[in-house]
């Protein structure tokens, strides 16, 4: 994709963005060679449309996480206030992600974050490029809401939101 748009610092960019509070979403799968969960964190996971039930995300060309689980289904756990370990674990480089983390399978048997304020079953459908980015399309094929307060990513820090007092 070629656009034509003036030259912004990739830094800047960055703090600028980061103004834009997210959601932190682990999308996990299992490795079709091992059945070994493999997953990362994102932030950028959102709905698209309704009819039919899709998702979006979009991941670094250059992560070794999600081509363990692109060509299968996976759970998306929208972490909960509270889970900041969570997001450090999934985060990180380490060979087994999942070893220190409360987890259990989901119906389609991808795992998924136990205390997580949402999860999502989800087959990805589509990949477009996007930059330095892949931007997944995936059908929802099932979901279930948690309880309390999502851990939202806010100019590079980890918090929650506090819905105000009516």
């Amino acid at each position: 994709m070629t656009l034509s748009t003036p030259t912004i610092e990739p830094r800047y960019f960055r703090d600028v963005i980061g103004h834009l509070p997210t959601g932190v979403t682990v999308v996990a799968g299992r490795e079709p060679a091992t059945g070994a969960p493999a997953g990362l964190v994102v932030g950028t996971f959102q709905s698209l449309s309704l009819d039919p039930p899709l998702v979006t995300f979009s991941v670094a060309t250059s992560s070794s996480s999600w081509p363990k689980i692109r060509s299968g289904h996976f759970s998306a756990s929208v972490l909960a206030d509270g889970q900041h370990d969570v997001c450090r674990a999934m985060s990180s480089k380490q060979v087994d992600k999942f070893a220190q983390l409360d987890w259990s399978e989901s119906a389609e048997g991808c795992p998924q974050i136990n205390g997580a304020h949402a999860w999502i079953d989800c087959k990805a459908v589509h990949e477009l490029e996007g930059g330095d980015h892949v931007i997944v399309v995936a059908e929802v094929l099932r979901l279930e809401a948690g309880h309390g307060q999502p851990l939202i990513f806010h100019r590079g820090q980890l918090g929650t939101y506090h819905q105000p007092q009516s």
